[in-house]
């Protein structure tokens, strides 16, 4: 008979250990080692080589027909998905509590019965009577979307196979678990052994199924990494929960482009797309006020203008105050470094704050002259052109580079009736650039500022 092996594995980064640590050798972290039990199955005489369950086929015979997306009537979600929902494809939704993954979630059940078949929600948080008050809080009613509490993983398969949906939706992959395992439910081995039976599912019978996953405190999905190579498709809901507005973030997608955005709102009645999320964002910005500047930003394949908001003012400490929010704060003191240096604006006497309007967050560095922009504009109290768009990298030199995808930021700006933009002068125009707006090329941080915002004499 096998002898049962214990070990202690680490519930944040999987690693295995044979003894008790305090402290994980693998992440760091403490108090993550957990101690399994692993029993191993005897296995038959002559088992290890029984007969192929599979055939190697060539490209050109795999047959296509399964292949065919279901459409999503949210628009949003079809553009993270790739353009619809692949049958068979496994999508895992993670956020923080109270973000509105299950609200998102079970109006897509809603929908998609519709459309695709039967849905099978399978819920191990939640009662069947807590879900309908929540659908009728949103004014859903369905007679093809089913409820079930259960968080045993054969239990679930087994209602499946009885009701044979189209999608099924977990909520949450954290509560299941198979039973006979000596680990408890959320544990690393249960987390990915309950994936990698619905991705057997899924792959196997066609079905699309959406796990819901519980992140950790820093914002990253609770669970082994593992989890995040098993599935298809990552999706991450986003949002400041002081804020209305929510960013649905692909971080994988097999199949469509990733980092992919779509943009949501969320009201009484739930979550609302955004069709025209540029326009929302920049609504409410006061014209002509000193400290604020447009800034073009590329979420996967989608241009968005943002609003740039700084203040700088006078400070009464020997070290002045440096506070971002939206924005990387290593970035910031580097623009700022840049100001004092090449430009001569005396910022290390100023408490300086910077602010990306509507709990947005920037990560790509074409955002670096909108910044900057707004800096000195608060600094020197002048206010920018409310016609003026900035788009552009800072180099330490105070050089600006080039960023992709240039003219489709350019198109989106003179869509929304900016007359001006201003660029690096490395950027080659071409007739991609279309829309009665004037493109102003620059060399350096100082040219583009002398052009925005002149400094008073």
């Amino acid at each position: 008979m096998a002898k049962a092996r214990v070990y202690y594995e680490c519930q944040t980064c999987g690693r295995r250990s044979p003894r008790h640590m305090g402290k994980c050798p693998g992440c760091g972290e403490f108090n993550t080692m957990i101690e399994v039990i692993d029993e191993p199955e005897p296995k038959a005489a002559g088992a290890s080589r029984g007969p192929l369950r599979t055939h190697p086929q060539r490209l050109s015979d795999v047959s296509n027909d399964a292949g065919d997306r279901f459409p999503v009537p949210v628009q949003e979600l079809s553009r993270v998905l790739g353009g619809g929902l692949v049958p068979g494809s496994v999508v895992l939704v993670s956020g923080d509590p109270g973000i509105g993954k299950s609200t998102l979630l079970l109006q897509i059940a809603v929908l998609m019965d519709q459309i695709a078949g039967p849905v099978l929600y399978v819920s191990g948080e939640e009662s069947e009577r807590q879900i309908k008050m929540r659908a009728e809080r949103l004014g859903l009613d369905s007679d093809n979307l089913f409820l079930v509490t259960e968080t045993e993983t054969g239990a679930i398969l087994a209602h499946v196979e009885q009701i044979k949906p189209r999608m099924l939706i977990v909520d949450s992959i954290q509560t299941t678990y198979i039973e006979g395992k000596a680990s408890s439910a959320g544990s690393v081995s249960q987390v990915r052994e309950c994936a990698s039976q619905f991705r057997t599912l899924a792959k196997e019978s066609g079905v699309a199924v959406f796990l819901v996953g519980h992140v950790t405190k820093e914002g990253v999905i609770a669970g082994p990494r593992v989890l995040e190579h098993i599935v298809d498709t990552v999706l991450y809901l986003e949002g400041d929960r002081f804020q209305a507005y929510r960013l649905l973030r692909s971080v994988k997608n097999r199949f469509g482009a990733t980092s992919e955005v779509g943009v949501f709102e969320m009201r009484d009645r739930g979550l609302v797309e955004i069709a025209n999320p540029s326009e929302v964002f920049i609504a409410e910005r006061v014209v002509n006020a000193p400290g604020s500047a447009i800034a073009v930003t590329l979420e996967g394949t989608r241009p968005l203008l943002i609003e740039v908001q700084a203040l700088a003012s006078q400070t009464v400490y020997p070290n002045p105050r440096r506070t971002a929010n939206g924005i990387d704060f290593n970035r910031m003191l580097l623009i700022t470094a840049v100001l004092t240096k090449r430009v001569g604006i005396k910022l290390y006497e100023k408490d300086l704050f910077v602010n990306v309007i509507s709990g947005l967050k920037i990560d790509e560095p074409a955002a670096d002259l909108a910044i900057a922009t707004a800096i000195a504009s608060s600094a020197w109290d002048v206010p920018v052109p409310a016609d003026m768009v900035f788009v552009g990298e800072i180099g330490l030199s105070g050089e600006l580079r080039a960023v992709s995808q240039t003219p489709i930021r350019i198109r989106e700006a003179a869509k929304l009736g900016f007359k001006r933009v201003l660029v690096p002068r490395t950027f080659r125009q071409d007739d991609t650039v279309t829309g009665d707006i004037e493109v102003i090329k620059v060399r350096s941080i100082a040219d583009a500022l002398a052009i925005a915002v002149p400094r008073p004499r």
